[in-house]
């Protein structure tokens, strides 16, 4: 799968400039993160997908950037980051419908050579209104201060899960958690002031256990087989390298990252999520 090492690719090249001159690769006051991460997966899901492929050159689905979900028994709304649909009515006359080719374009998505062969092969994949979200997308990170973190991480991802299906039970809820293992990180948060003018300031984490803390909190959520069940139909995590002072953003394989064939590597994150979408709108 290509998601990994887009997302690592993609964030390393990326120079985010805050109003203090500095540049970083990421900005926790940003969601560029997450876009990376589900433009990813989405490119995986239609790579490896023939159904999903056919739903998309018949016109059958689209995508929704940014939907906001009502779970309908709560009553509670929440911003999902990227979601498949049926097409509704209503798209502003005069404005664009992005493909997935313009999304790459907006969010700076770096792919290799192998990677704009598969990308110019798919079929023209377009933004539209949302009609019924067939599949979710919910991705974030835990970069720095990972103990602290897990609560409101948790809480996050429990909550998207809970508002996708209590929108549409049928829906394929899929989650991404990125986690930093690198020993030191430049905070965007504790380094609000213009570089060139002090040393910055280091946080410094204790590795591997920062990154394992994580990953046992994210196996605490749950997790569903099949309609009816709650939790994610897919969820899972990519361990990176990032120290965030323009260094190259690489992906971690060994330990702690989850294994090939675990139930938390991101190929088998694509493997469910594709195998739930084709089961429930085969037809």
């Amino acid at each position: 799968m290509h998601g990994p090492g887009i997302i690592a690719r993609s964030i390393s090249a990326r120079a985010d400039l805050d109003g203090h001159g500095n540049r970083w690769q990421y900005n926790s006051r940003s969601d560029h993160h997450s876009k990376v991460a589900c433009w990813g997966i989405l490119f995986d899901l239609l790579a490896t997908s023939s159904r999903l492929r056919g739903h998309v050159e018949a016109g059958e689905v689209a995508f929704g950037v940014n939907h906001r979900m009502l779970d309908y028994k709560n009553n509670k709304p929440k911003d999902l980051d990227l979601v498949i649909c049926t097409p509704a009515a209503g798209w502003p006359a005069g404005k664009p419908r992005r493909t997935l080719v313009d999304l790459a374009a907006k969010y700076a998505i770096a792919l290799d050579d192998t990677e704009q062969t598969i990308l110019a092969g798919l079929p023209v994949f377009r933004e539209a209104a949302v009609g019924s979200v067939r599949l979710a997308l919910e991705a974030k990170a835990c970069m720095t201060a990972h103990q602290k973190s897990l609560p409101r991480l948790h809480d996050e991802l429990s909550s998207s899960h809970h508002t996708i299906h209590g929108a549409s039970d049928s829906a394929v809820a899929v989650g991404l958690v990125m986690v930093n293992a690198s020993a030191d990180f430049l905070s965007t948060i504790r380094n609000n002031f213009p570089l060139t003018s002090m040393p910055p300031r280091v946080s410094h984490h204790s590795q591997p256990r920062s990154t394992s803390v994580v990953l046992e909190k994210i196996k605490q959520l749950p997790r569903r087989t099949k309609p009816g069940e709650v939790g994610y139909d897919a969820l899972g995590v990519v361990v990176v390298d990032c120290k965030n002072d323009g260094s190259p953003v690489t992906l971690v394989v060994d330990d702690p990252a989850p294994r090939p064939g675990t139930n938390f590597h991101y190929d088998q994150l694509i493997h469910r999520a594709t195998q739930a979408y084709e089961s429930r709108f085969g037809s």
